[in-house]
Protein backbone atom coordinates (compact mmCIF):
# COMPACT_ATOMS: atom_id res chain seq x y z
CA UNK A 1 0.00 0.00 0.00
CA UNK A 2 1.02 3.55 -0.63
CA UNK A 3 1.66 5.90 2.54
CA UNK A 4 -0.82 8.32 0.98
CA UNK A 5 -3.45 5.77 1.14
CA UNK A 6 -3.03 4.84 4.42
CA UNK A 7 -3.19 8.09 5.92
CA UNK A 8 -6.09 9.17 4.31
CA UNK A 9 -8.07 6.28 4.70
CA UNK A 10 -7.10 4.21 7.52
CA UNK A 11 -5.75 7.32 9.74
CA UNK A 12 -8.37 9.86 8.24
CA UNK A 13 -6.17 12.64 7.90
CA UNK A 14 -7.55 14.09 5.12
CA UNK A 15 -5.11 17.43 4.90
CA UNK A 16 -2.39 14.74 2.92
CA UNK A 17 -3.94 15.84 -0.75
CA UNK A 18 -4.47 13.37 -3.66
CA UNK A 19 -2.96 15.45 -6.82
CA UNK A 20 -1.39 13.77 -9.48
CA UNK A 21 -0.08 10.80 -8.19
CA UNK A 22 2.87 10.86 -10.08
CA UNK A 23 5.32 12.62 -7.57
CA UNK A 24 4.68 15.95 -9.55
CA UNK A 25 2.48 18.63 -7.59
CA UNK A 26 3.56 17.84 -3.62
CA UNK A 27 0.24 18.13 -2.41
CA UNK A 28 0.82 14.60 -0.86
CA UNK A 29 4.15 15.65 0.95
CA UNK A 30 4.63 14.10 4.31
CA UNK A 31 8.32 14.36 6.30
CA UNK A 32 10.11 11.30 7.68
CA UNK A 33 12.04 11.58 10.74
CA UNK A 34 14.20 8.46 11.27
CA UNK A 35 17.63 7.74 13.64
CA UNK A 36 20.54 7.86 11.02
CA UNK A 37 23.87 7.34 12.33
CA UNK A 38 22.43 7.93 15.89
CA UNK A 39 20.81 11.27 15.12
CA UNK A 40 17.73 12.08 14.33
CA UNK A 41 17.50 12.96 10.42
CA UNK A 42 14.60 14.72 8.85
CA UNK A 43 13.43 14.90 4.96
CA UNK A 44 10.52 15.52 3.04
CA UNK A 45 8.97 12.45 0.54
CA UNK A 46 6.09 12.40 -1.55
CA UNK A 47 3.62 10.00 0.07
CA UNK A 48 2.38 9.23 -3.76
CA UNK A 49 4.99 7.42 -4.03
CA UNK A 50 6.23 5.25 -1.03
CA UNK A 51 5.68 2.08 0.01
CA UNK A 52 4.17 1.98 2.97
CA UNK A 53 6.55 -0.60 3.91
CA UNK A 54 9.38 1.76 3.44
CA UNK A 55 8.48 3.83 6.74
CA UNK A 56 8.87 1.37 8.66
CA UNK A 57 10.70 2.81 12.29
CA UNK A 58 10.39 5.68 10.96
CA UNK A 59 7.98 9.17 12.69
CA UNK A 60 6.20 10.06 9.47
CA UNK A 61 4.68 13.76 10.03
CA UNK A 62 1.81 15.24 7.84
CA UNK A 63 0.44 18.61 8.20
CA UNK A 64 -2.19 17.94 11.34
CA UNK A 65 1.20 16.73 12.48
CA UNK A 66 2.48 20.35 12.50
CA UNK A 67 -0.63 21.67 14.07
CA UNK A 68 -0.22 23.54 17.38
CA UNK A 69 -3.49 22.92 20.18
CA UNK A 70 -3.56 26.72 19.77
CA UNK A 71 -3.46 29.16 16.72
CA UNK A 72 -1.12 28.75 14.55
CA UNK A 73 2.16 27.59 13.99
CA UNK A 74 4.90 30.31 12.76
CA UNK A 75 5.15 28.68 9.25
CA UNK A 76 1.20 28.52 8.72
CA UNK A 77 0.81 31.92 10.20
CA UNK A 78 3.73 33.69 7.40
CA UNK A 79 1.32 31.80 4.52
CA UNK A 80 -1.71 33.55 6.13
CA UNK A 81 0.25 37.43 6.68
CA UNK A 82 1.49 36.96 3.23
CA UNK A 83 -1.32 36.20 1.29
CA UNK A 84 0.55 32.85 0.21
CA UNK A 85 -2.80 30.92 -0.06
CA UNK A 86 -6.01 31.14 -2.63
CA UNK A 87 -7.45 27.20 -3.32
CA UNK A 88 -5.64 25.96 -0.96
CA UNK A 89 -4.74 22.90 -1.97
CA UNK A 90 -1.27 22.96 -2.40
CA UNK A 91 -1.00 24.59 0.86
CA UNK A 92 -0.63 21.57 3.32
CA UNK A 93 2.35 20.41 0.99
CA UNK A 94 4.26 23.62 0.91
CA UNK A 95 3.44 23.81 4.61
CA UNK A 96 4.94 20.84 5.39
CA UNK A 97 7.92 20.90 3.17
CA UNK A 98 8.81 23.95 4.77
CA UNK A 99 8.48 21.82 8.36
CA UNK A 100 11.28 19.72 6.92
CA UNK A 101 13.63 22.57 5.77
CA UNK A 102 12.82 23.50 9.74
CA UNK A 103 13.72 20.20 11.17
CA UNK A 104 16.58 19.57 8.65
CA UNK A 105 20.20 19.82 8.53
CA UNK A 106 20.82 22.63 5.84
CA UNK A 107 21.82 26.08 6.80
CA UNK A 108 18.91 28.80 7.42
CA UNK A 109 19.34 30.49 3.85
CA UNK A 110 16.45 32.08 2.07
CA UNK A 111 18.27 30.01 -1.37
CA UNK A 112 17.86 26.53 1.19
CA UNK A 113 14.57 27.29 1.99
CA UNK A 114 13.45 27.77 -1.91
CA UNK A 115 15.23 24.55 -2.71
CA UNK A 116 13.10 23.09 0.36
CA UNK A 117 9.67 23.85 -1.72
CA UNK A 118 10.82 22.64 -5.07
CA UNK A 119 8.49 20.07 -5.29
CA UNK A 120 5.28 21.64 -4.26
CA UNK A 121 3.29 23.59 -7.29
CA UNK A 122 0.68 26.10 -6.68
CA UNK A 123 -2.07 27.07 -9.31
CA UNK A 124 -3.07 30.49 -7.99
CA UNK A 125 -0.42 32.87 -6.24
CA UNK A 126 2.03 32.93 -8.80
CA UNK A 127 4.79 32.20 -5.88
CA UNK A 128 5.64 35.10 -4.72
CA UNK A 129 3.49 35.40 -1.85
CA UNK A 130 4.58 31.65 -0.93
CA UNK A 131 8.72 33.26 -1.58
CA UNK A 132 8.18 36.04 0.53
CA UNK A 133 6.35 33.51 3.40
CA UNK A 134 9.47 31.88 3.63
CA UNK A 135 11.62 34.75 3.69
CA UNK A 136 9.65 35.33 7.15
CA UNK A 137 10.34 31.47 7.91
CA UNK A 138 14.04 32.06 7.38
CA UNK A 139 14.09 35.25 9.51
CA UNK A 140 12.77 33.68 12.50
CA UNK A 141 15.13 31.00 12.02
CA UNK A 142 18.08 32.58 12.38
CA UNK A 143 16.98 34.34 15.43
CA UNK A 144 15.25 30.34 17.10
CA UNK A 145 15.38 26.94 16.49
CA UNK A 146 13.77 24.62 13.76
CA UNK A 147 11.81 22.58 16.79
CA UNK A 148 10.91 26.53 18.39
CA UNK A 149 8.49 26.50 15.61
CA UNK A 150 6.95 23.23 15.57
CA UNK A 151 4.96 21.48 18.30
CA UNK A 152 6.71 20.83 21.40
CA UNK A 153 5.98 16.75 20.71
CA UNK A 154 9.11 16.85 18.24
CA UNK A 155 11.37 17.09 21.62
CA UNK A 156 10.24 13.40 22.46
CA UNK A 157 10.52 12.27 18.56
CA UNK A 158 13.93 10.56 19.37
CA UNK A 159 13.58 8.62 22.76
CA UNK A 160 10.25 7.32 20.97
CA UNK A 161 12.22 6.04 18.20
CA UNK A 162 15.14 4.84 19.63
CA UNK A 163 12.35 2.48 21.74
CA UNK A 164 10.67 0.99 18.46
CA UNK A 165 14.21 -0.73 18.37
CA UNK A 166 13.68 -1.46 14.42
CA UNK A 167 15.81 -4.37 12.58
CA UNK A 168 19.27 -3.87 11.70
CA UNK A 169 18.13 -4.35 7.86
CA UNK A 170 14.80 -2.48 7.94
CA UNK A 171 11.90 -4.07 7.16
CA UNK A 172 13.00 -7.52 4.93
CA UNK A 173 11.71 -10.49 4.48
CA UNK A 174 13.00 -12.63 1.61
CA UNK A 175 9.84 -14.09 -0.85
CA UNK A 176 10.57 -15.61 -3.37
CA UNK A 177 10.15 -14.68 -7.01
CA UNK A 178 8.43 -11.67 -5.47
CA UNK A 179 9.82 -8.16 -7.13
CA UNK A 180 12.85 -5.75 -5.20
CA UNK A 181 11.55 -2.43 -3.94
CA UNK A 182 13.74 0.55 -3.52
CA UNK A 183 12.26 3.82 -3.83
CA UNK A 184 9.34 3.22 -6.32
CA UNK A 185 9.12 6.29 -7.58
CA UNK A 186 9.14 5.10 -11.01
CA UNK A 187 7.51 2.04 -10.43
CA UNK A 188 4.00 3.37 -8.40
CA UNK A 189 3.25 5.17 -11.56
CA UNK A 190 3.60 2.37 -14.03
CA UNK A 191 2.01 -0.38 -11.73
CA UNK A 192 0.58 1.07 -8.49
CA UNK A 193 -2.21 -1.78 -8.36
CA UNK A 194 0.07 -5.14 -8.97
CA UNK A 195 2.37 -3.02 -6.52
CA UNK A 196 -0.48 -2.95 -4.03
CA UNK A 197 -1.70 -6.29 -4.57
CA UNK A 198 1.30 -8.63 -4.76
CA UNK A 199 4.08 -9.19 -1.95
CA UNK A 200 7.28 -7.46 -1.82
CA UNK A 201 11.03 -7.21 -1.02
CA UNK A 202 11.82 -4.16 0.60
CA UNK A 203 15.35 -2.81 0.36
CA UNK A 204 14.65 0.45 0.58
CA UNK A 205 16.02 0.52 4.86
CA UNK A 206 18.55 -2.35 4.58
CA UNK A 207 21.70 -0.81 6.28
CA UNK A 208 23.66 -2.95 4.59
CA UNK A 209 22.68 -1.37 0.98
CA UNK A 210 23.44 1.69 2.60
CA UNK A 211 26.28 4.50 2.35
CA UNK A 212 29.15 6.41 -0.04
CA UNK A 213 32.50 5.34 0.53
CA UNK A 214 36.22 5.16 -0.34
CA UNK A 215 38.24 2.33 -0.56
CA UNK A 216 41.46 1.97 -2.17
CA UNK A 217 40.89 4.57 -4.74
CA UNK A 218 37.50 3.49 -5.58
CA UNK A 219 33.86 4.99 -4.46
CA UNK A 220 31.69 2.36 -3.42
CA UNK A 221 27.63 3.36 -3.34
CA UNK A 222 25.36 1.34 -1.96
CA UNK A 223 22.99 0.36 -4.12
CA UNK A 224 20.03 1.70 -1.96
CA UNK A 225 21.32 5.06 -1.32
CA UNK A 226 19.32 7.75 -2.30
CA UNK A 227 19.90 10.47 -5.06
CA UNK A 228 19.91 12.85 -1.69
CA UNK A 229 22.50 10.45 -0.46
CA UNK A 230 25.04 11.21 -2.97
CA UNK A 231 24.46 15.04 -3.09
CA UNK A 232 24.83 15.42 0.56
CA UNK A 233 28.23 13.05 0.11
CA UNK A 234 31.25 15.36 0.97
CA UNK A 235 33.00 12.47 -0.86
CA UNK A 236 30.98 13.17 -4.04
CA UNK A 237 30.83 17.11 -3.10
CA UNK A 238 34.97 16.87 -3.19
CA UNK A 239 35.41 14.99 -6.26
CA UNK A 240 32.30 16.42 -8.29
CA UNK A 241 32.27 20.40 -7.68
CA UNK A 242 29.23 20.93 -9.74
CA UNK A 243 27.37 18.20 -7.69
CA UNK A 244 24.52 20.66 -6.35
CA UNK A 245 24.06 22.14 -10.13
CA UNK A 246 23.51 18.72 -11.62
CA UNK A 247 21.51 17.39 -8.96
CA UNK A 248 18.99 20.80 -9.34
CA UNK A 249 18.37 18.93 -13.05
CA UNK A 250 17.45 15.40 -11.41
CA UNK A 251 13.94 15.80 -9.59
CA UNK A 252 12.34 17.49 -7.18
CA UNK A 253 13.98 17.48 -3.34
CA UNK A 254 11.00 15.01 -1.94
CA UNK A 255 11.63 12.97 -5.08
CA UNK A 256 15.45 13.13 -4.61
CA UNK A 257 14.85 11.99 -0.66
CA UNK A 258 13.48 8.90 -1.50
CA UNK A 259 14.83 7.45 -5.33
CA UNK A 260 17.82 4.74 -4.86
CA UNK A 261 20.75 4.58 -7.36
CA UNK A 262 19.86 0.91 -8.34
CA UNK A 263 16.69 1.55 -8.99
CA UNK A 264 16.94 4.15 -11.32
CA UNK A 265 19.36 1.53 -12.73
CA UNK A 266 17.06 -1.08 -12.81
CA UNK A 267 14.00 0.90 -13.83
CA UNK A 268 16.15 1.53 -17.15
CA UNK A 269 14.62 4.05 -18.60
CA UNK A 270 16.19 5.11 -21.50
CA UNK A 271 16.68 8.53 -20.22
CA UNK A 272 17.19 7.93 -16.35
CA UNK A 273 19.75 10.71 -14.92
CA UNK A 274 21.97 8.44 -12.43
CA UNK A 275 22.05 5.64 -15.31
CA UNK A 276 24.04 8.15 -17.50
CA UNK A 277 25.26 9.75 -14.84
CA UNK A 278 26.47 6.47 -14.08
CA UNK A 279 27.50 5.29 -17.67
CA UNK A 280 29.94 7.99 -17.83
CA UNK A 281 31.81 6.89 -15.12
CA UNK A 282 32.15 3.47 -16.08
CA UNK A 283 30.86 2.21 -13.21
CA UNK A 284 30.08 -1.63 -12.27
CA UNK A 285 27.61 -3.45 -10.10
CA UNK A 286 27.42 -5.91 -7.27
CA UNK A 287 24.33 -8.00 -7.90
CA UNK A 288 23.56 -10.26 -4.98
CA UNK A 289 20.68 -13.16 -5.45
CA UNK A 290 21.01 -14.23 -1.52
CA UNK A 291 23.61 -16.84 -2.30
CA UNK A 292 26.58 -14.99 -3.92
CA UNK A 293 27.49 -12.18 -5.67
CA UNK A 294 29.05 -10.97 -9.29
CA UNK A 295 30.26 -7.85 -11.14
CA UNK A 296 28.85 -6.31 -14.37
CA UNK A 297 29.52 -3.39 -15.89
CA UNK A 298 26.65 -0.48 -15.74
CA UNK A 299 26.71 -0.55 -19.56
CA UNK A 300 26.63 -4.25 -20.30
CA UNK A 301 23.30 -4.10 -17.70
CA UNK A 302 21.21 -3.16 -20.89
CA UNK A 303 20.70 -5.39 -23.56
CA UNK A 304 17.31 -3.72 -24.95
CA UNK A 305 14.56 -1.82 -23.87
CA UNK A 306 13.82 -2.87 -20.42
CA UNK A 307 15.58 -6.02 -20.77
CA UNK A 308 18.06 -6.77 -18.41
CA UNK A 309 21.08 -8.51 -18.43
CA UNK A 310 19.98 -9.66 -14.64
CA UNK A 311 18.21 -12.41 -13.30
CA UNK A 312 14.78 -11.07 -11.37
CA UNK A 313 16.02 -12.91 -7.95
CA UNK A 314 19.32 -11.11 -8.11
CA UNK A 315 19.84 -7.01 -6.69
CA UNK A 316 22.06 -4.63 -6.93
CA UNK A 317 24.21 -4.81 -3.55
CA UNK A 318 26.33 -2.17 -4.79
CA UNK A 319 28.07 0.27 -7.20
CA UNK A 320 31.60 1.16 -7.31
CA UNK A 321 33.86 3.62 -9.89
CA UNK A 322 36.99 4.96 -9.83
CA UNK A 323 37.76 8.10 -7.62
CA UNK A 324 38.28 11.07 -9.89
CA UNK A 325 42.11 11.69 -10.16
CA UNK A 326 44.93 14.47 -11.36
CA UNK A 327 43.40 15.64 -14.74
CA UNK A 328 39.87 13.97 -14.49
CA UNK A 329 37.25 16.18 -15.44
CA UNK A 330 33.56 15.50 -15.30
CA UNK A 331 29.85 16.93 -17.24
CA UNK A 332 26.79 16.30 -17.02
CA UNK A 333 23.82 17.75 -19.24
CA UNK A 334 20.30 17.98 -19.74
CA UNK A 335 17.64 19.35 -21.41
CA UNK A 336 13.78 18.96 -20.41
CA UNK A 337 10.66 20.92 -21.20
CA UNK A 338 11.15 22.58 -17.75
CA UNK A 339 14.81 23.44 -16.57
CA UNK A 340 14.40 21.68 -13.61
CA UNK A 341 11.94 19.04 -12.04
CA UNK A 342 11.40 17.23 -15.01
CA UNK A 343 11.97 14.12 -17.16
CA UNK A 344 14.74 14.98 -19.51
CA UNK A 345 14.23 15.13 -23.38
CA UNK A 346 18.20 14.48 -23.89
CA UNK A 347 20.81 14.18 -21.24
CA UNK A 348 24.22 13.35 -21.56
CA UNK A 349 27.38 12.78 -19.16
CA UNK A 350 31.21 13.26 -19.83
CA UNK A 351 34.60 11.93 -17.97
CA UNK A 352 37.59 12.50 -19.38
CA UNK A 353 41.17 12.78 -18.07
CA UNK A 354 43.81 14.82 -20.05
CA UNK A 355 47.63 14.83 -20.02
CA UNK A 356 48.85 18.15 -20.99
CA UNK A 357 46.90 18.78 -23.95
CA UNK A 358 45.57 15.40 -24.64
CA UNK A 359 43.18 13.13 -23.96
CA UNK A 360 44.20 9.55 -22.58
CA UNK A 361 40.88 8.34 -21.30
CA UNK A 362 36.98 9.35 -22.55
CA UNK A 363 33.54 8.07 -21.36
CA UNK A 364 30.92 9.61 -22.94
CA UNK A 365 26.53 8.64 -22.25
CA UNK A 366 23.55 9.74 -23.37
CA UNK A 367 19.83 9.02 -22.85
CA UNK A 368 17.03 9.80 -25.14
CA UNK A 369 18.26 9.03 -28.21
CA UNK A 370 17.40 5.83 -28.32
CA UNK A 371 15.77 2.58 -26.70
CA UNK A 372 18.67 2.02 -23.37
CA UNK A 373 20.81 4.53 -21.84
CA UNK A 374 23.54 4.61 -24.27
CA UNK A 375 27.49 4.13 -23.83
CA UNK A 376 28.75 5.97 -26.96
CA UNK A 377 31.69 3.66 -27.14
CA UNK A 378 32.87 4.87 -30.61
CA UNK A 379 32.90 8.61 -29.75
CA UNK A 380 34.42 7.83 -26.22
CA UNK A 381 37.41 5.74 -28.16
CA UNK A 382 37.79 8.66 -30.75
CA UNK A 383 38.59 11.31 -28.12
CA UNK A 384 41.76 8.74 -26.75
CA UNK A 385 44.92 10.49 -27.58
CA UNK A 386 43.61 13.52 -29.19
CA UNK A 387 43.72 16.63 -28.67
CA UNK A 388 41.51 19.30 -26.92
CA UNK A 389 40.75 21.46 -29.81
CA UNK A 390 37.26 22.59 -31.87
CA UNK A 391 38.14 20.27 -34.53
CA UNK A 392 37.82 17.23 -32.43
CA UNK A 393 34.45 18.07 -30.48
CA UNK A 394 32.89 18.48 -34.42
CA UNK A 395 34.13 14.75 -34.86
CA UNK A 396 32.90 13.41 -31.63
CA UNK A 397 29.47 15.11 -32.05
CA UNK A 398 29.67 13.16 -35.68
CA UNK A 399 30.96 10.19 -34.31
CA UNK A 400 27.97 9.93 -31.81
CA UNK A 401 25.50 10.90 -34.29
CA UNK A 402 26.32 7.62 -35.94
CA UNK A 403 25.62 5.78 -32.44
CA UNK A 404 22.09 6.88 -31.74
CA UNK A 405 18.26 6.11 -32.69
CA UNK A 406 16.18 8.82 -31.42
CA UNK A 407 12.25 8.19 -31.75
CA UNK A 408 9.70 11.52 -32.20
CA UNK A 409 7.79 11.29 -29.19
CA UNK A 410 6.08 14.07 -26.39
CA UNK A 411 9.56 15.15 -25.62
CA UNK A 412 10.48 15.90 -29.37
CA UNK A 413 11.25 14.98 -32.91
CA UNK A 414 14.08 12.77 -33.65
CA UNK A 415 15.75 15.72 -35.82
CA UNK A 416 15.35 17.57 -32.23
CA UNK A 417 17.11 15.37 -30.16
CA UNK A 418 19.98 14.72 -33.09
CA UNK A 419 20.27 18.40 -32.27
CA UNK A 420 20.21 18.62 -28.34
CA UNK A 421 23.22 15.87 -28.51
CA UNK A 422 25.23 17.68 -29.99
CA UNK A 423 24.73 21.00 -28.65
CA UNK A 424 25.43 19.18 -25.04
CA UNK A 425 27.99 17.82 -26.39
CA UNK A 426 29.60 21.58 -27.27
CA UNK A 427 28.57 22.29 -23.44
CA UNK A 428 30.22 19.58 -22.14
CA UNK A 429 33.87 20.80 -23.69
CA UNK A 430 33.00 24.77 -23.22
CA UNK A 431 32.71 24.12 -19.70
CA UNK A 432 35.43 22.23 -19.14
CA UNK A 433 37.95 23.23 -21.74
CA UNK A 434 36.93 27.41 -21.64
CA UNK A 435 39.17 28.19 -23.38
CA UNK A 436 38.28 26.73 -26.95
CA UNK A 437 36.38 29.15 -29.10
CA UNK A 438 32.31 29.05 -29.29
CA UNK A 439 32.06 30.60 -32.46
CA UNK A 440 34.18 27.60 -34.18
CA UNK A 441 31.89 25.01 -33.13
CA UNK A 442 29.26 26.37 -35.20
Amino acid sequence: MLLLDFVRYHERLMGTKIGCREGDCGACTVVLGELKGGKLRYRSAVSCLTALGNVHGKQVVTIEGVNREEGLNPLQQAICEEGGTQCGFCTPGFIVSMAGFCLGEAEFTYKNALAAVDGNICRCTGYKSIQRALGRVVSLLQERSGQDLLPDYFRTIEGRLRALLPEPNGFFSHQQGAPFLGGGTDLYVQQQERMEQGPIDFLFNREGLKGVVEESGRCWVGGAATVSDLVESPLLQKAFPRLDQYARLISSTPIRNIATVAGNFVNASPIGDLSIFFLALDARLVLNDGVGSRELPLRELYRGYKDLAKRPEEFIERIYFDMPGPGTLFHFEKVSKRTCLDIASVNTAMRITVSGSRIVEAHLAAGGVGPIPAFLAGASALMRGRKVEEELVLEVIEAAQGEIAPISDARGAAAYKRLLLGQLIKAHFLTLFPGLEAARLI
